[in-house]
């Protein structure tokens, strides 16, 4: 299972919301690029950037930032917040990130989705952010009457090959997983699963792990020092070595 560090992007700076609540934020850093090397650093594949300002404003906000990232790692990042166009998909690409993260777009527009995994396949992730197992959209400020599960066959059926679960109420509080709702949606898909929201101990990491998620992506826990990066990747590792 990769363990994959998020940076969330507001005015050019590294934050976290809890509960996805704008009003809500801890800014962790004023210089991404130097989260984005540490992580790097500390032995990360793969990074998670999200642009809340993107999520919210329905375009990307924050691409300087993302670009000075790219620049700056040697390792694949994924984007998500604000990808509501093919235009958009097509210049996050074309700037070097690995994969491009849809959410609204998949309850709002699926023939564009359908429309981005013919043209991209694997550079193309749907993320189903849910509370109280309804998706949430437009920056997880708006509730859509969809399940997270109709979301997930819906995608797979345009030809979606890779999910985001996210379960909102746990995104920011050093909680738990809704590790009932990540075996649900693994028992229901046929594609690999990331699973967010919660995750505050290595132990965490494992229990997923142990279920089958293919990633597991950490955000608050690894500023707080909840979780050491360095000793999260190394249990992981065991584990696959067994």
């Amino acid at each position: 299972m990769e363990v994959i560090p998020a940076i969330d992007l507001r005015n050019g700076k590294c934050v976290r919301l809890y509960q996805g609540d704008y009003g809500k934020e801890t800014v962790f850093s004023d210089n991404p690029v130097s989260m984005a090397l540490r992580w790097q650093s500390e032995g990360a594949q793969r990074l998670h950037l999200i642009d809340l300002d993107g999520a919210a404003e329905g375009k990307p906000c924050n691409l300087d930032a993302i670009e000075k990232i790219i620049a700056a790692v040697k390792i694949p990042v994924q984007v998500g917040g604000g990808i509501r166009t093919m235009k958009t998909i097509e210049q996050l690409l074309s700037i070097g990130v690995g994969r491009t993260i849809l959410g609204t777009v998949a309850v709002e527009k699926p023939e564009l989705v359908k429309k981005a995994c013919k043209k991209y396949g694997e550079q193309i992730i749907v993320s189903i952010d849910a509370k109280d197992r309804r998706v949430a959209t437009r920056g997880w400020l708006e509730k859509s009457q969809v399940t997270a599960s109709e979301l997930a066959t819906r995608m797979i059926a345009l030809g979606v090959r890779r999910l985001i679960y996210t379960d909102i109420s746990r995104d920011g509080t050093l909680t738990s997983p809704n590790f009932a709702a990540v075996k649900e949606l693994l028992a229901q898909v046929n594609v690999p699963v990331i699973a967010a929201g919660g995750i505050s101990s290595i132990e965490h990491l494992t229990m997923l792990s142990e279920l089958g998620a293919e990633g597991a992506i950490v955000g608050k826990a690894i500023y707080t020092g909840d979780i050491k990066l360095k000793e999260a990747l190394k249990t992981i590792k065991k584990l696959k070595s067994k």
